[in-house]
């Protein structure tokens, strides 16, 4: 397995600044990424206002079409340290709890389970309806992590990227990626080096 390169999916949930926020992350700890968009995370791109798509193409390693079944990531010979979803849509999650592998995501996060490889699922929708528990449960039951964009303030944030930036960590905890800069619960604040 290459504990230095993961698949990162976005799809149509709101909260694109959480994917931008996990690509600037990897980046900074030199990990190749293959990203993947949704025409879902698009229009939401477009319709929210925030980091379009070059803004999180220009943080990748590599760039995958969403249609594009045949890419490298939708085959289990393409070894990677696994692969998150951050937004995972409500959609996406069905897909993947029900094994419906229709775009290059859906098959890449297949592909990560046939694998017994990580997949994070990052949900960032509230309430939630019976159905999305339940697909919540089946793609943990099928090895998925599923985690909620549900930041912590213990850590006294001071600001919004001090909120994204803890559940980009939380997110790459999962990997056994440290995020410089986290503070984990009852840690004391890092000192600065003086210079």
């Amino acid at each position: 397995m290459s504990a230095g390169r993961l698949v990162v999916g976005v799809s149509g949930g709101s909260g694109i600044p959480y994917a931008l926020n996990v690509l600037r992350a990897l980046r900074e700890l030199d990990v190749e990424t293959h990203l993947v968009v949704t025409s879902g995370a698009k229009r939401v791109m477009t319709a929210e206002g925030g980091p379009q798509l070059a803004d999180l193409t220009a943080l990748a390693t590599v760039t995958h079409d969403d249609r594009d079944l045949a890419a490298s990531i939708a085959s289990g010979s393409f070894r990677t340290a696994g692969m998150l979803v951050v937004p995972c849509s409500a959609g996406t999650l069905a897909k993947v709890a029900g094994g419906f592998a229709d775009n290059l995501l859906a098959r890449a996060a297949h592909v990560t389970l046939k694998e017994r490889r990580r997949l994070v699922l990052v949900l960032r929708e509230d309430p939630l309806p019976r159905p999305m528990l339940l697909n919540m449960l089946a793609a943990h039951d099928a090895g998925a992590t599923v985690m909620t964009a549900s930041p912590g303030f213990y850590h006294a944030p001071g600001d919004v990227e001090e909120l994204l930036h803890f559940v980009t960590a939380r997110v790459l905890d999962q990997f056994g990626l440290d995020v410089p800069g986290f503070r984990r619960w009852r840690e004391p604040p890092r000192q600065k080096a003086e210079g």
